[in-house]
């Protein structure tokens, strides 16, 4: 090997390293050549379709650590056995190949996700598809890094002869067998299938609208253990992605974002309901909030003393149809106030002489 270069400078112990190393220096420049080729190619290629084209040029640095570490590898190979630290050098190319090849599948696996994501922005008025591919786009790709690491990890530890039974484990681990067994990894492993669920068929996604215990807010993430909840004064709920599939609880916006919101006022008998629906009628074509497909007044319970009115009114979201309920809210009880001083509940009571009271004896003298 590289026989032709005059090495009788160097002691005969230091020669053939010297050999060896020019010779992957050599292999590493090589194949960073043919790296850099293909991926021109490849770029100009897999111009027109994104995803590919993301994939390429997201795993541009790595594949150049992995091509340059192949090649120094099989110069390794082809070493000569006797020569001393050949073996461990050979380990440790390996590992850092297995460790590079891991870094480009993860950077292949986020530049598609930040493609899809990029592709289909959500914030747009109907943004239902976008969400939904969102949702997905970020739980697979969580999903799709922590096996990528399992696998690489495994591996690195499958070179190595003093632990590659822990390395063989790992791996099995990754298997369905590995999914479903362990006890002690269960609350993992069941968030980890709740995940893969929740990507698949998406009860939730990202800028949801949920009930959750009883408090409402968004889906602002969702990680690949748990989803963070946006309460709507600021606070974040954490819940466990399993918890999702197995409790039951409110989506407002799973299917639409559009709702229904309600208004009960409490009224006298007295107050006439045909100028309070016209005055319904012209407060809700008054607002761009109502999004003209619902607006209804009915009475919808009595007791002894009220009546019970229900505004019913739609609107595009939820956050929307909080502001028209609390508008007509106002504007409903200022119009009874200023038409029908009396409609709002009173309680009647009787002032004057009741006869049946008994009545007192003798001369009351005033003080």
């Amino acid at each position: 090997m590289l026989a032709f270069l005059p090495l009788d400078f160097l002691p005969a112990a230091y020669r053939a390293w010297f050999v060896l190393a020019i010779a992957m220096v050599l292999a590493a420049a090589v194949a960073l050549v043919v790296h850099h080729i293909g991926f021109l190619v490849l770029r100009r290629i897999t111009a027109p379709r994104p995803y590919l084209h993301a994939a390429v040029t997201g795993g541009a640095i790595p594949s150049r650590f992995v091509f340059a570490l192949l090649a120094i590898r099989m110069v390794l190979s082809g070493a000569p056995g006797e020569m001393l630290f050949t073996r461990g050098l050979s380990y440790l190319t390996t590992v850092s190949f297995i460790l590079c090849l891991t870094w480009w599948a993860s950077r292949c696996v986020k530049a598609l996700s930040d493609t899809a994501i990029r592709l289909n922005p959500y914030d747009v008025a109907d943004n239902l598809r976008a969400r939904r591919m969102l949702t997905q786009t970020r739980v697979l790709a969580r999903s799709a890094h922590a096996v990528i690491v399992l696998l690489g990890l495994s591996f690195v530890l499958l070179t190595l002869p003093g632990v590659r039974q822990i390395g063989a484990s790992l791996l099995a681990s990754a298997g369905v067998a590995g999914l479903v067994a362990g006890i002690a990894a269960r609350p993992v492993l069941g968030n980890f299938i709740a995940g893969l669920q929740i990507a698949f068929t998406q009860p939730i996604r990202i800028d949801d609208v949920l009930i959750v215990n009883g408090e409402w807010g968004r889906v602002e993430e969702i990680t690949g253990t748990f989803v963070v909840v946006r309460i709507w004064d600021e606070r974040r709920m954490i819940v466990p992605l399993q918890w999702f599939i197995e409790n039951p609880f409110e989506n407002w916006t799973h299917r639409t974002s559009s709702l229904l919101g309600t208004v009960f006022l409490w009224l006298d008998f007295s107050v006439p309901l045909a100028p309070v629906r016209k005055e319904f009628e012209r407060l809700c074509k008054a607002s761009p909030l109502w999004d003209t497909r619902v607006a209804v007044v009915q009475v919808t319970d009595t007791t002894e003393r009220a009546m019970q009115v229900r505004f019913l009114v739609s609107a595009a979201n939820s956050g929307q149809a909080f502001e028209l309920r609390c508008y007509l809210r106002e504007r409903l009880i200022a119009f009874i106030c200023e038409h029908y001083p009396g409609g709002l509940p009173r309680v009647r009571a009787q002032v004057g002489e009741d006869r049946d009271a008994p009545r007192p004896q003798g001369k009351v003298v005033p003080v």
